[in-house]
């Protein structure tokens, strides 16, 4: 059995894969519960890999599953060969996270394709017909938009991210949450049509924790694989 772990800035997702490379076992996990993250964990692990973008907490996670299954995980570095070529400079940068999905996307879907993550913050990563990582955006994520408003202002209430939305809100909150949800799908039509001219219309493919709901309000986003990050660290880890 492989433990594969993605350490996220709001998340800790952990998922068991067999022999087969199915996934048998799932868990999200507060990242403030890091260091007993593998206590979560029913099956017998025999192999773990790591992807984090929180470096504080991928020790606190890697001494959890080396305690717990007596094994030391594989943590992704971004120098590692995904079997995508990647412009991003300086690698050392660019999200652990996105370079996985791109490549897992690229390799699950298709080429050219386009990923976005509705997570933290909302990422759009392009890879092309010749399997390279051309770069993309980082923008504030859902969640980090509406706690903007709501610190940087005196009044403004922290609002959840639920429910309809209208152009022409009629309260503070909706007014507010109207913004927000019009903002995300904005960015993503204005970016996917500009890549569009620049590669070819691409396969798009959305994760992340708001994957599902946005897929339903952007007709372009072709596939919603929440579990994309995993996925992807499982070929890894079988593939070396």
């Amino acid at each position: 059995m492989l433990l594969a772990v993605d350490i996220g800035n709001s998340a800790i997702k952990l998922g068991v894969f067999d022999d087969q490379s199915e996934l048998i076992e799932r868990h999200t996990l507060d990242p403030e519960t890091s260091a007993a993250a593998a206590d979560h964990i029913s099956s017998p692990v025999k192999k773990a890999i790591i992807s984090s973008v929180v470096p504080r907490l991928t020790p606190l996670v890697s001494a959890s599953i080396k305690s717990k299954f007596n094994i030391e995980p594989d943590i992704v570095a971004n120098d590692r060969d995904l079997g995508i070529k990647i412009k991003y400079r300086p690698i050392e940068d660019a999200g652990n996270d996105r370079l996985v999905n791109s490549a897992t996307a690229a390799y699950l879907y298709g080429v050219p394709c386009v990923v976005i993550s509705f997570g933290t913050a909302t990422t759009i990563d392009v890879v092309s017909k010749d399997y390279e990582l051309l770069g993309g955006l980082i923008a504030p994520g859902v969640k980090m938009s509406a706690a903007a408003l709501h610190e940087k202002t005196a009044r403004l209430p922290l609002v959840e991210i639920e429910g309809d939305f209208s152009p022409t809100s009629e309260t503070t909150n909706t007014s507010i949450h109207s913004n927000i949800i019009l903002n995300q799908i904005k960015l993503v039509e204005t970016v996917l049509s500009r890549v569009e001219v620049q590669i070819g219309k691409p396969k798009v493919v959305a994760t992340g924790g708001y994957a599902e709901k946005f897929a339903k309000l952007c007709d372009a986003i072709d596939i919603v694989d929440r579990d994309l990050t995993l996925k992807g660290l499982c070929r890894l880890a079988n593939n070396g």
